[in-house]
């Protein structure tokens, strides 16, 4: 510094005290976030000087390489971080430097309403990180050259009401910021801190940051590298770094975009999900922002709509507008556009893996299936493309994955509906007697394993102007055939056993019903016109016990050899017990079957008494 140099001092705007003290105690949730604003800057001046070097043959690079030094005098606790980039001159200092207190701060201060997180997204226009420092620092002073020639120049200021300006002769090209801690930031003070920082942050700057001469960072992100560069064991060691997983992933995608946003992209999707994505605490996305190799943000909400958040990777954008604390990304189209590239870019890998790799995909939807059915509930913009990927067993294929396409290229001919029916596992859907009648006349239906596929499916819609529809809700031809009515109840026993049975059950039951659907076993419970079925009131139950499921309707079967007996007995014995004892067995039988049964107490103390009264009927026979 030219000590006989005239010092200037400037007064910033009244305005100037306010906004400082909403940078250094609101903006910011960590002090650490100081180290990373002033690299970026730094980094953001050795580009510059890089591309304007292309071009313009006079400016002066002092030093063979670009890099970002930091010189640490622990005892002192003094940090100087230093550049050789672009550097700035006597104007550019005033103007770069103090851009608050420039044009348009009357206007934003008037706009500043002290709710902090409505200023950060008003003052994230204003792109003014370096004032982080004085978050650590009393005092700052900034010593810079401009490339373009000319004299260098000091700023010093408090970050209060003024700063000074001063020519400095002997100041190299570029700029150095230098400061003292204070007392509450002396953690800083060490070289493990300033290195700990840089890495969590600045790891992949693409110039060296040296720290009192020693090279920190790794300098070359691998997502920027050329793909056709990078390993196999690069890819993995990588994914375990970003994810703290040991797995092998079961794809990596590597993406470099230059419109509509310039963005370069690294995608994981592991082999298997974490146990916690569906808790409270595992909602949050798996991708990490960055903005010109700088980290700005991890599980970063706006990359990826929240049904991908199985996803792990990074993106890092050139051109996407941030925050003044780049801790919260701006509402801006241009994140919008990442999204949505990056979403429809990952289901059209999982589509290729669908129609190309069934053994890939059969892996991926087992791991991740719930999270495209999420997507099918969340994802409007994306529906018809989830509705692509969705896979369920079916009566054809029963541990296999069947596609809503595949089933509708093996419809019969005149069938209208997509047929589904659910249950915990296939020797449970096989015993349920609503799937009787499908399975006579060789309609496939889909099984649905999960529970939460009951609030997917109904919300789908129709697939090819095929109606999804539960084979309890089926509307089932009613004409039978002449077998079948050669086997079926006369008219007037038909009707009285169907009252008795009524009469017996009470309000148990919304309704008895003669079946249509049943072809062997002696009745089933329906959902009534209009209710939830017996897997959607489980659900309900779980998360909420005091929840009371509707009353179910009874179907009987009248061509049972079981029903026909108890209309005979009934005909002519009216008054015995045996067949009101049947009537209850028979329906916490249905319920059980349906499981909406809640207590089986009943069901199997009157079995075992039924099963006492046959043996002796039987033993009697034997004398």
């Amino acid at each position: 510094m030219n000590q006989n140099a005239k010092v200037e001092e400037f007064a910033f705007q009244a305005e100037m005290s306010q906004l400082l003290h909403l940078i250094t105690h609101s903006l910011y949730s960590h002090r650490e976030i100081f180290l990373r604003e002033l690299i970026s800057n730094a980094s953001d001046a050795l580009s510059k000087l890089h591309f304007a070097s292309l071009t313009q043959k006079d400016l002066v690079t002092e030093g063979e390489e670009l890099q970002i030094t930091i010189t640490l005098d622990e005892e002192k606790k003094q940090i100087t971080i230093a550049d050789n980039g672009i550097g700035m001159s006597r104007e550019e200092l005033i103007s770069n430097i103090g851009t608050i207190a420039k044009s348009g701060t009357a206007n934003f201060a008037k706009d500043l309403t002290g709710n902090a997180a409505k200023d950060i997204e008003l003052i994230g226009r204003f792109g003014v990180g370096f004032y982080s420092v004085f978050m650590v620092a009393d005092e700052v002073e900034v010593t810079s050259k401009s490339a373009q020639g000319g004299a260098g120049h000091v700023w010093i200021s408090q970050g209060t009401g003024t700063f000074t300006l001063q020519e400095a002769a002997d100041a190299p090209q570029g700029t150095s910021i230098k400061f003292v801690l204070k007392e509450e930031a002396a953690q800083f003070a060490t070289k493990y801190s300033l290195n700990e920082t840089i890495k969590k942050y600045s790891d992949f700057v693409s110039f060296p940051i040296l720290v009192n001469g020693e090279k920190v960072n790794q300098s070359r992100a691998l997502w920027a590298r050329n793909k056709d560069e990078v390993t196999a064991e690069e890819y993995q060691e990588f994914y375990r770094y970003l994810s703290h997983r040991y797995d092998e992933p079961l794809h990596h995608l590597p993406l470099s975009v230059e419109a509509p946003v310039q963005f370069k992209a690294l995608l994981y999707i592991p082999s298997e999900a974490d146990r916690n994505l569906f808790s409270a605490e595992g909602l949050d996305p798996k991708v990490q922002l960055y903005v010109k190799r700088i980290f700005i943000q991890n599980n970063c909400k706006e990359l990826l709509p929240q049904w991908l958040r199985f996803v792990h990777g990074v993106v890092d954008s050139e051109d996407l507008p941030l925050n003044v604390s780049r801790e919260v990304t701006q509402h801006s189209a241009l994140m919008a556009k990442i999204n949505q590239f990056l979403t429809k870019k990952l289901i059209g890998e999982f589509k290729t893996w669908a129609e190309t790799d069934k053994e890939k995909y059969l892996k991926f939807w087992k791991a991740f299936g719930n999270f495209i059915k999420e997507g099918l509930h969340t994802d409007h913009a994306n529906k018809e493309k989830l509705t692509e990927l969705y896979r369920a067993a079916s009566s054809v294929e029963p541990q296999g994955l069947v596609s809503l396409q595949d089933y509708v290229d093996r419809m019969q001919p005149d069938q209208t509906h997509i047929y589904y029916v659910s249950g915990k596992t296939q020797a449970a859907i096989e015993a349920n007697p609503n799937l009787e009648w499908f399975k006579n006349k060789g309609i496939e239906v889909l099984y649905l394993y999960d529970e939460v596929d009951e609030f997917v499916l109904p919300g789908m819609g129709p697939f090819q102007e095929k109606t999804l529809t539960p084979i309890h809700e089926a509307e089932i031809d009613a004409s039978q055939e002449e077998e079948q009515k050669k086997r079926d109840l006369p008219p007037a026993k038909k009707e009285g056993l169907l009252a008795l049975f009524k009469k017996q059950l009470g309000d148990k039951v919304e309704d008895v019903l003669e079946s249509k659907r049943l072809v062997e076993s002696p009745c089933t419970l329906v959902s009534a016109k209009d209710g939830m079925n017996s897997q959607m009131e489980r659900m309900m139950k779980m998360m909420d016990p005091k929840f009371k499921g509707g009353k179910r309707v009874l179907e009987v079967n009248t061509r049972n050899p079981l029903i026909k007996s108890l209309a005979k007995i009934h005909e002519e014995k009216p008054k015995d017990t045996l067949v009101k004892e049947i009537v209850e067995e028979l329906y916490e039988g249905a319920a059980l079957m349906d499981g909406t049964l809640e207590d089986a107490t009943q069901l199997v103390t009157r079995s075992q008494k039924l099963m006492t009264k046959l043996a002796d009927l039987y033993a009697k026979t034997l004398a």
